[in-house]
């Protein structure tokens, strides 16, 4: 795969080159454990926040429009300017449009799994599922572990309480997909897991309260014991899972960056709540639509959770947009109403203020943002008004890290349908964030059985980065 650059025009050649193309609170704490005067300052990043679109959004109906392609390919959706000169977005994007100078667009993604299944393990893990492309209908063990998983096991000397988290549940089609953890790496890598109370628009993280009647001065001895014991070899390994457990309970940071009632009503509305879940869909006999979705109310404060879970100390937070697989961004029926109205205008609010409110902060140049599905939609719109599965072509968002704000890397054909410069794989994009940790992508990990693998399977994407 090539370096190249997608440049828009000779002149926005000319500004890439000029760098323009194509007590302590939360932040204080974890500038703290840093020990940096100001996360700007590093080369490398300290945390990213992964922002999953389950189901598939639509780049010809984000990022990727094509306003001189037919009408069957381009929609109803019209484009508008961005911050960024010669640069257009879809019109239901106004407030990412006005941030799409701290934004860099990847064009040219590509695999080849057309299932969600299939390809949210590729999405989230960097590497295909073995065997042929297919959904689960049982439960099936993770191999390879996520991004979060593999950034907690390659920094696992370091002293963060909690290295991976994830808001605000696991997601699954029938069953829960096996990318969302540690894999090989085993169960100590798998992220904690911070859930919502869409009833009273609260988070817990559950790990960290310890039971009612369970007094200190108990939990304290259970503790003592396990030391004692620990060298036995039936419990030398779960020690390790224990003691971080117990360190958890200890995590006052956590706990509060859990508790977004500490956040100003006007952030929290910046954020954006949506609509509680609908009692009938648009489609599929009613069962179907992202009107249906669990919690789709807090969309848009599950990214502000993450920006507090960063602030505490969190190394990699993934949000996971929709739960259930038919009731999220998989618009196979009325996509553009399905866009228009139900996933769209939230994505919109809820993104744009985690950038801006991490450029405030101080925090964006050392927090990496990457927003993305599984796969984007078919160019063509189907017969009952909405888009298919396609893994040939789709887009991908990063928002900073060190990313040259206003960039676009590869580029689609006329009608988004392949490739037409520099494909991108999820192997790169796995590249691309461990490198970005200062993290060797061709670092050998191990499995159970002490069998080599490479940490990731492609190549960092080191020219958006200024690399």
């Amino acid at each position: 795969m090539s370096d190249t650059l997608n440049l828009l025009t000779r002149r926005r050649f000319v500004q890439f080159g000029a760098g323009g193309y194509l007590g302590l609170d939360l932040g204080g704490l974890w500038r703290a454990r840093a020990g940096v005067p100001a996360p700007a300052a590093r080369t490398t990043i300290r945390a990213c926040i992964l922002v999953f679109y389950y189901g598939g959004p639509s780049h010809l109906d984000t990022y990727d429009p094509k306003p001189n392609a037919p009408d069957t390919v381009r929609g109803e959706f019209a484009s508008v300017a961005t911050s960024v000169p010669g640069l257009r977005i879809c019109e239901h994007l106004p407030r990412t449009a006005r941030v799409m100078h701290k934004v860099a667009l990847v064009r040219s993604v590509t695999h080849r799994a057309r299932l969600h299944d299939s390809a949210s393990i590729h999405a989230l893990t960097g590497r295909p599922l073995d065997g042929p492309d297919r959904e689960l209908f049982a439960p099936q063990p993770q191999f390879y572990p996520s991004y979060g998983s593999a950034v907690a096991y390659m920094t696992r000397g370091r002293t963060a309480d909690v290295p991976f988290a994830a808001v605000p549940f696991a997601f699954h089609n029938v069953v829960p997909t096996p990318c969302q953890g540690g894999g090989f790496l085993g169960s100590a890598y798998d992220p904690l897991q911070v859930d919502v109370d869409a009833a009273a628009r609260e988070y817990h993280a559950g790990a960290l309260r310890p039971a009612p009647d369970v007094p200190p001065r108990r939990l304290g001895d259970r503790r003592r014991l396990l030391g004692e014991i620990a060298g036995a070899p039936a419990v030398g390994v779960a020690a390790g899972v224990y003691e971080k457990a117990y360190r958890l309970l200890d995590s006052e940071a956590i706990r509060r960056a859990a508790d977004v009632s500490q956040e100003p009503a006007r952030v929290r509305e910046r954020y954006g709540f949506g609509p509680g879940p609908a009692a009938v869909g648009e489609g599929g006999g009613g069962g179907n639509g992202a009107e249906l979705g669990t919690c789709r109310q807090m969309r848009g404060q599950n990214l502000l959770v993450s920006r507090r879970l960063v602030e505490a100390g969190v190394p990699f937070v993934n949000v996971y947009d929709f739960k259930q697989q038919g009731q999220n961004w998989d618009a196979h029926f009325k996509g553009a109403s399905q866009h228009k109205n139900h996933l769209l205008p939230l994505a919109d609010q809820s993104l744009s203020a985690l950038i801006e409110d991490l450029d405030t902060r101080g925090l964006l140049d050392s927090t990496l943002v990457v927003a993305m599905g599984e796969f984007g939609r078919t160019p063509r719109i189907n017969g009952e008004g909405g888009r298919d599965h396609w893994p040939d072509c789709y887009t991908v968002l990063f928002a900073g890290g060190g990313v040259t704000g206003g960039a676009v890397y590869g580029a689609s054909d006329r009608i988004g349908a392949f490739p037409a410069l520099d494909p991108v794989t999820p192997g790169d994009l796995a590249a691309t964030i461990f490198w970005r940790f200062g993290i060797d992508p061709a670092a050998e990990v191990y499995d159970q059985g002490n069998r080599p693998h490479r940490l990731a399977a492609g190549e960092p994407l080191r020219r958006l980065f200024g690399g």
